[in-house]
């Protein structure tokens, strides 16, 4: 019986399985049904985008890594995309925090702007990841400012783990970027990124509760 050819195999196991945990913190958050309030629809589409980002990446990585294929650049156009689509949930979630509430229709004007903007650009200008770090920064910095701010002032834990979350997130880019690896070849910087990425979207859902539950 013929074995299953993996070409990176722990870039694509590491992204398979943190699709899988976004997809159920995904579940768990929509079914937080005692609340109302965007924040649990946003949250959930920031999982499950993640989750969606994670299947095709991993999917690249692993069996369509020919990039003269079409079957290449869909999968990782849509992997680009869901990227995109994370950081706008990070604008809509943000923009609903005490600090910035006032303003938080420019907020998510500016965020859908960006998004579209980022999308023609994936689409018919530059499609590499360094571009979807460009694009998904400001989003991140933005909502950990939201988190700071709102932590600060009333000290609630659930925001920390939050802050924790989103710090995460950004040292996991910088892994991936500058190619920091556990092993050149078993354990390469995009699975350390993924690794990363795993914690850091457990702690992002731990604060996500605590914002569904008090009808953000």
């Amino acid at each position: 019986m013929a074995l299953i050819n993996i070409a990176e195999p722990d870039v694509t196991l590491t992204d398979y399985a943190l699709a899988l945990e976004c997809a159920l913190l995904a579940v768990l958050v929509y079914r937080l049904r005692d609340s109302t309030g965007p924040a649990r629809i946003w949250f959930t589409v920031f999982f499950t985008a993640l989750s969606v980002a994670a299947v095709a990446g991993g999917t690249v990585h692993g069996f369509l890594y020919d990039e003269a294929t079409r079957a290449h650049q869909m999968a990782w156009n849509a992997t680009l995309i869901a990227i995109g689509v994370v950081a706008l949930s990070a604008w809509m979630i943000g923009s609903r925090f005490e600090l910035v509430v006032r303003r938080g229709h420019l907020f998510r004007w500016a965020g859908t702007t960006l998004f579209v903007g980022y999308c023609l650009v994936v689409l018919l200008v530059r499609n590499t990841f360094a571009v979807a770090i460009v694009h998904y920064l400001p989003a991140v910095l933005f909502l950990l400012f939201a988190f700071a701010g709102s932590y600060l002032r009333t000290r609630r834990p659930y925001l920390l783990n939050g802050l924790i979350g989103l710090s995460l997130m950004l040292v996991a880019a910088g892994v991936q970027q500058l190619g920091i690896a556990l092993h050149p070849v078993y354990f390469d910087h995009n699975a350390l990124y993924h690794l990363i990425q795993a914690v850091a979207v457990l702690a992002l859902f731990l604060s996500a509760r605590g914002i569904v539950r008090q009808g953000a």
